[in-house]
């Protein structure tokens, strides 16, 4: 399945804590929680179906941006979004103090 990113939208799902995108009847999330002035990113899954198109990159990229603008510090246990960060150094400046994805 070809996917054009740019025509997806990223939701916030706030009462399920997870960022959302949905393809054809199929979502693909990264979840977190947020204690305090801490977002802490738990699970990113997308789909068999739309692996490999880029989704769960744009994923993180907009929850890293949606942490940014709330001033949040990132602790990302999960492995998916460590690792963007690791490929992104330029969002390490998020991480919580003392937190490395190295």
């Amino acid at each position: 399945m070809n996917i054009d990113l740019s025509a997806l939208e990223v939701v916030n799902n706030e009462a399920k804590k997870r960022f959302e995108i949905t393809v054809g009847g199929q979502t693909a999330v990264t979840e977190y929680m947020t204690p305090g002035d801490k977002i802490i990113f738990t699970h990113t899954e997308v789909p068999v179906g739309l692996e490999g198109n880029g989704i769960a990159s744009l994923l993180a990229r907009t929850a890293l941006e949606w942490a940014k603008e709330k001033g949040l510090k990132v602790m990302p246990l999960c492995p998916y979004v460590a690792g963007y960060i690791r490929r992104h150094p330029e969002w390490k400046a998020l991480l919580l103090e003392g937190f490395r994805v190295d």
